[in-house]
């Protein structure tokens, strides 16, 4: 193939031949049409949050390393919030002076602001968690930040001076409940005081930094009728769950991650009475109930000598001896199942709790794989049994392409027949297409069922009515 020419001489690689050369257009022909590219695929910039230069981080740096070496951290630890930030800009002004640093009064009030937020707050994260349109925050190291904005992750401007601070802040978020975070205790789940939840997985489980993720909560609370507005349930849709809550009936909320369950949660424990006594159970506290009555239980790591754990089925079980009415658990993901069905089924009606799954009937077998795995000896047929005897309705939610929030199913338990449960739905989610902005179109469908099995219950609390009248008007759409 490389041979030498058949005339002899040194052996060279083909070349290819020159293309002909273009033929001239004839007279009054239209010109050929442009060579089309396909499209590259190209990262979305970041959205711009802070409009810093360098220059600024550079000063920035070199006046908080002056700050850490001038100021008394344990004297300053012992001044409450605006005390201690009146005593810091009092020392970083007098640095400011002192290096002659030439600023602007805007940018000076800037950096005498971001300074207060790095020592007493949570740094750069500040504006993010001001803003209310926020849902996610998202750390990857210190150099990336991304939001979730009306369900759509985006890349941000924001970042971290180094890894060291973006660590100092976990554990000043962690430290604030009683937590710690560290290559020894390097998973950490927590929350702020207004109850956003927080997850830290610290190096060397990270390897490119500290993994901070926060699931913000709106300042206001969203209620049922919030839902109905934003196309998540419609109002027939809504007067069906107002009835099931409040005819307490016990609920199993199931969706994936980032899919609204305990947004949920929230609006469905505005349905219980005033007068009933509820007992929350959490890994880290974020339900938010408006009722007088209510006890917030929270799980504990276990210390530096690995004791002390309080686990979720530690505190299902207490709960019991606390004259609970209604029991709500934050998220049920182990051993905890069997008991919170136990007390299901042992006069706590109106019990709630949520669950990863992406359809009711799977909810009803991960519930059952859970029992499992607590390494209960029991035959498939008993605990479907305890299954069917507790759930009374499953409510699934999920979170669709566009970003949208939706209620996909309301679904009642029926009964067993043989080794199987029965479900029925009451409504379902159909999409129909999307839209020419890319939103998913759909509606939700009755699926024409009048007398639900919570039909009798509904009665003994004086709400069949309601019930009746927003199931039919939902079969009539």
């Amino acid at each position: 193939m490389f041979g030498k020419r058949p005339g002899g001489g040194a052996e060279v690689a083909a070349r290819p031949k020159a293309p002909p050369p273009a033929a001239a257009p004839k007279p009054g022909a239209a010109p050929p049409p442009p060579a089309t590219r396909a499209p590259a695929h190209v990262a979305a910039p970041p959205i711009v949050v802070d409009s810093r230069s360098e220059q600024y981080y550079e000063i920035k740096t070199t006046i908080f390393n002056a700050l850490i070496d001038t100021i008394d951290l344990a004297q300053l630890a012992q001044l409450d919030a605006e005390s201690a930030r009146e005593e810091i800009r009092d020392i970083v002004n007098e640095i400011i002076a002192i290096k002659n640093v030439v600023m602007s009064i805007s940018e000076q009030e800037q950096l005498l602001q971001d300074i207060c937020n790095d020592v007493l707050g949570y740094g750069p994260l500040e504006p993010l968690l001001a803003r209310d349109d926020i849902a996610d925050i998202m750390v990857n190291g210190a150099e990336r930040v991304f939001i979730e904005v009306s369900g759509k992750v985006q890349l941000t401007n924001v970042r971290f001076r180094d890894n060291a601070q973006l660590m100092n802040i976990c554990q000043r978020i962690v430290s604030q409940i009683g937590r710690r975070v560290d290559e020894s205790s390097p998973i950490c789940d927590a929350r702020l005081p207004d109850g956003s939840r927080v997850n830290v997985i610290a190096p060397p489980l990270a390897i490119d930094g500290p993994a901070l993720t926060i699931r913000k909560f709106k300042k206001d609370k969203l209620k049922m009728d919030d839902l109905v507005r934003f196309g998540s349930i419609t109002k027939e849709g809504a007067t069906v769950l107002n009835v099931i809550g409040n005819s307490r009936c016990n609920v199993l909320i199931s969706g994936g991650t980032g899919s609204g369950k305990t947004t949920l949660l929230n609006t469905m424990t505005a349905f219980i009475e005033v007068d009933e006594r509820v007992i929350t159970c959490e890994d880290a506290a974020e339900l938010q109930l408006q009722q007088p009555h209510v006890v917030r239980l929270e799980t504990r790591p276990p210390n530096l000598e690995g004791a002390g754990e309080i686990t979720m089925r530690d505190l299902v079980k207490n709960c019991l001896r606390m004259r609970p009415e209604r029991i709500i658990v934050g998220e049920v993901r182990g051993p905890e199942a069997f008991d919170l069905l136990q007390a299901m089924n042992t006069g706590h009606d109106g019990s709630m709790g949520t669950l990863h799954s992406n359809s009711p009937r799977e909810a009803l077998q991960r519930l059952e794989s859970m029992i499992t795995m607590g390494g209960y000896n029991l035959p498939s047929k008993t605990i479907r049994e305890m299954i069917v005897g507790a759930i009374d309705v499953v409510v699934q939610a999920a979170r669709l392409r566009d970003g949208s929030r939706r209620i996909t199913h309301i679904t009642e338990v029926i009964g067993l027949e043989g080794e199987v449960v029965i479900t029925q739905d009451l409504f379902l989610y159909e999409i129909i297409g999307e839209d020419e902005a890319g939103k998913v179109k759909g509606r939700h469908v009755s699926t024409g069922i009048s007398r639900p099995a919570f039909w009798d219950r509904a009665r003994y609390y004086g709400r069949e009515k309601e019930l009746l009248e927003a199931l039919e008007a939902a079969a009539a759409k």
